[in-house]
């Protein structure tokens, strides 16, 4: 007796299956742009910043620059999470401020409020 293998259809099988799928994706993705879900999507906005501590402990905060720099309008700090405090102004390539309180063995975390009313973490390091 001899048997007679017959692998003609998992070919076209497997076609269908990944028309399918493909069309099931592509169906998701331009409904999330039709009903609105993907289009209020922002962008991260650019600041450069660096952050030392200074011999007695406080941080010296250093604003380098960056696309969006100038529309940052204020700049707090928070210490492990507690407490924001802002920063002094301006906000300009090349200027410097000074935490108020210590910074050594803590979490530095500076949050930028922007123009347009967005906020962001523009600095986190532990020291």
């Amino acid at each position: 007796m001899t048997m007679k293998r017959n692998d003609d259809a998992v070919s076209p099988v497997i076609g269908v299956i990944l028309m399918v799928a493909i069309t099931v994706i592509l169906a998701a993705v331009i409904a999330a742009f039709v009903f609105g879900l993907a289009g209020n999507v922002q962008g991260a906005k650019v600041v450069g910043v660096t952050a030392v501590q200074n011999g007695t402990g406080y941080g010296v905060v250093t604003w380098q620059g960056g696309a969006d720099l100038s529309s940052l309008v204020k700049a707090n700090y928070t210490l492990n999470g507690e407490n924001s405090t802002k920063l002094d102004t301006p906000y300009t390539v090349g200027s410097i401020s000074t935490t108020d309180k210590a910074i050594n063995g803590k979490r530095l975390m500076i949050i930028g409020t922007f123009q347009d009313g967005s906020e962001q973490v523009i600095f986190d390091k532990q020291f």
